[in-house]
């Protein structure tokens, strides 16, 4: 199944997304929604009011998650390419839900960066509230997987060893346009390609099973130091190709087109805009 947060009539609507509508599941958003602990159930029975495909306003696919939690340098190849060893626990840093935009919502570039780097991701969306999980605990625990991308303000990021100030610039993060739920076929794989275009030009191609930690190793982790709930969200990090790396270095500017794209689950595309004071 495909959930989405819509946005209508100036609220936001949690649906079910079909192939020739979607379906009103009677929440706000999709957090509301995940709250129930049968909303798998609930999901696949809606009959609710019905939204016809070609006007569908996506918000981000979760609008106020109570936690966003990131993860940097977790991509096999590209940490030994970097010359780097593979890290023996995740790298975490966290976002702000004000951060989030939806998946075809303008990307904010702050007036006060000027070195806005692109970072495609998979992002997990917890289903139900989990602490202290195993890996087995941690899989059951995981609603679905949506398309992310971290963008990030370098000249922010490295002013200092910790990186959050970079991260969580407001109007910055496309998340969506939908989740789709952990059991699908289309996600059921050992692994996903993913890739990302800057106006018209593949900047990384990757697949999930490079990944060194996977998915229900960063869910189990991250519950070891705080309950995860329904609707957080963990970005599983991004591949080689990010701008700030490159020679020269490339950036995002005022009306770059951002397309990120993952295998079984869908694209985000986001034209960026120059913050104006």
């Amino acid at each position: 199944m495909k959930l989405a947060t819509i946005r209508v009539h100036g609220t936001t609507r949690a649906v079910r997304v079909d192939e020739d509508k979607a379906v009103d599941l009677g929440e706000s958003d999709l957090v509301a929604f995940l709250r129930h602990t049968d909303w798998s159930a609930r999901a696949a029975a809606a009959a609710g009011e019905e939204y016809d495909l070609g006007g569908l306003e996506y918000a981000p696919v979760v609008v106020t998650p109570e936690k966003v939690v990131c993860v940097g340098l977790n991509y096999r190849n590209h940490i030994l390419e970097m010359g780097r060893e593979l890290p023996e626990y995740p790298a975490l840093f966290s976002k702000y839900a004000r951060a989030l935009v939806g998946a075809y919502d303008d990307v904010v570039l702050p007036a006060s960066s000027t070195q806005m780097d692109w970072e495609a991701e998979l992002a997990v969306v917890i289903g139900a509230e989990i602490r202290h999980a195993n890996r087995e605990q941690a899989r059951a625990a995981i609603a679905g997987y949506t398309v992310l991308n971290d963008v990030s303000a370098r000249d922010w990021q490295f002013r200092t060893p910790q990186w959050h100030q970079g991260k969580t610039f407001e109007a910055t993060t496309p998340i969506g346009p939908w989740l789709v739920t952990a059991g699908d076929p289309a996600v059921a794989t050992e692994g996903l390609s993913l890739m990302c275009e800057v106006d018209g030009d593949t900047v990384q191609k990757a697949h999930t099973a490079d990944l060194v930690f996977d998915p229900a190793t960063l869910v189990a982790y991250v519950s070891e130091i705080v309950t995860l709930a329904p609707g957080d969200v963990i970005a599983t990090g991004t591949p080689g190709g990010v701008g700030h790396a490159r020679k020269p270095a490339r950036y995002l500017e005022d009306r770059s087109v951002l397309v990120t794209r993952i295998e079984g689950i869908g694209e985000c595309r986001n034209t960026c805009r120059r913050e104006v004071r």
